[in-house]
């Protein structure tokens, strides 16, 4: 894959600079940005290039399920508009991959990590999209589970991520919205849509509220990203943030959120939900998810049909320096 001309970062450092240290933990106790030429311990290199990259491929394999449906939208307008959906998530994942490549690492290599099977990507994308209710409740509740995941994101003590995230988190609220406006017109339809509205409300539920991750005395990484200023609340906290979200705007669309045990307690203030599958979430996780392989093979076929784009790119690439040598 041709790289971007983004400066690369030597990935290897000495991690035991006792001012570089002394400067970074002054940095992270003040709430301030670590910027690429900015010494940083080698695990926060590593723990940031695993979650922006993570991020990235989320969103190029977040395409698939929605692209399915660009052709079978109901309208010229919704064409048009899931169009231009799919058309963003393209580009939040080249805004992401070009943060990561700040660290060091090429793009290349973490492109070839996901179409090997190698890197992981948001459990959320591994199930499929069974009709035109599911763009709805997508945008409902996996693009409103992205925005409590990610808004907090915009304050990450690494530069480049949180700045990236100033602009994805801004499409991702109009694509919010216009899930919601989808369900909230079937709703508004005859029966047959709003019980489609409800199905697919259902059968994304709970994999919305699975894509914060595990529970927290199950993360591993989540503690130590928060310590590093990287996350702000942990898996949990914005898993009730996002539920105690869901509740009034269910209301207001009509829709029945699928779990018997919500409830409000009055102690917390807060909306009580049921336990969740958490063995679905690590299968899914595992590859062993609904349309896990179909995701990676088409994600793997498009790679190496585009083989010859980013040939022909590198070789004008280097059609182009040689000119400008000779020219020198």
């Amino acid at each position: 894959m041709a790289q971007s001309p983004t400066a690369q970062v030597p990935t290897t450092e000495i991690d035991d600079d006792p001012d570089g240290r002394a400067r970074f933990d002054e940095l992270i106790a003040a709430d301030s940005r670590i910027e690429p030429r900015d010494w940083m311990p080698a695990a926060y290199r590593k723990n940031l290039v695993r979650q922006i990259s993570q991020h990235a491929h989320s969103e190029i394999i977040g395409m698939q399920p929605e692209a399915n449906w660009i052709s079978r939208a109901p309208s010229l307008k919704r064409k048009a508009i899931l169009m231009a959906k799919v058309q963003d998530e393209a580009g939040h994942g080249l805004y992401l991959y070009s943060a990561a490549q700040t660290l060091g690492t090429p793009r290349d290599e973490m492109f070839q990590a996901l179409v090997d099977g190698r890197a992981r990507y948001s459990s959320i994308f591994n199930y499929p999209t069974l009709g035109w209710a599911d763009m709805g409740a997508i945008g409902w509740l996996v693009d409103g589970a992205a925005i409590c995941n990610q808004v907090p994101l915009c304050r990450a003590s690494y530069g480049p991520y949180a700045r990236a995230m100033v602009r994805i988190c801004k499409e991702e609220s109009f694509h919010q919205r216009q899930g919601f406006e989808i369900l909230l017109e079937l709703m508004h339809g005859t029966p047959a849509q709003r019980a489609m509205a409800q199905d697919a409300v259902d059968r994304w539920y709970a994999p919305s509220l699975m894509m914060f991750g595990p529970p927290d005395e199950e993360s591993v990484n989540s503690q130590q990203s928060m310590a590093w200023n990287i996350k702000r609340f942990s898996n949990d906290d914005l898993r009730q943030r996002f539920v105690d979200m869901l509740v009034p705007q269910a209301e207001a669309l009509g829709v029945t959120l699928p779990d018997p045990d919500l409830r409000f307690d009055e102690a917390t203030g807060h909306w009580a939900y049921g336990e969740l599958d958490w063995h679905e979430f690590q299968e899914v996780l595992g590859g062993r998810g609904p349309c896990n392989t179909q995701r990676l093979a088409h994600r793997r076929a498009a790679f190496e049909d585009g083989a010859w784009v980013r040939e022909a790119a590198a070789a004008y690439a280097r059609k182009q320096a040689d000119a400008a040598e000779q020219a020198a």
